[in-house]
């Protein structure tokens, strides 16, 4: 279900996908992916709202996807060996994303 979270990164309002959400000392906070601008950001659970009637229907304008078998790679240091070899990895690493949105800019 889509909801609107108020974003304080883009001082909006935004459409949002509820990921996950976990308790904290001074309530609830909730990790969202926001729909119209493929953004992820925590917000707490008095900032988000139930998305109204004809709102609710129009398309999202970001959609997750993945890149068409491609795995992500990371360096592997072996400081024992002296050497160093790419090989796979669980997760992207973060420079790794940086790097494919420069590409994409």
């Amino acid at each position: 279900q889509v909801y609107v979270v108020f974003s304080e990164e883009l001082k909006c309002w935004c459409r949002a996908l509820v990921e996950s959400v976990w308790r904290q000392a001074d309530g609830f906070q909730l990790r969202c992916f926001l729909v119209d601008y493929a953004k992820y950001c925590s917000v707490p659970s008095e900032s988000i709202r139930v998305l109204a009637g004809v709102f609710a229907k129009i398309p999202h304008r970001a959609k997750k996807c993945r890149l068409h078998c491609t795995k992500p790679l990371t360096l592997h240091i072996d400081y024992c060996e002296n050497t160093a070899k790419i090989g796979p990895a669980k997760r992207w690493d973060t420079a790794a994303i940086q790097h494919f949105r420069k590409l994409l800019e």
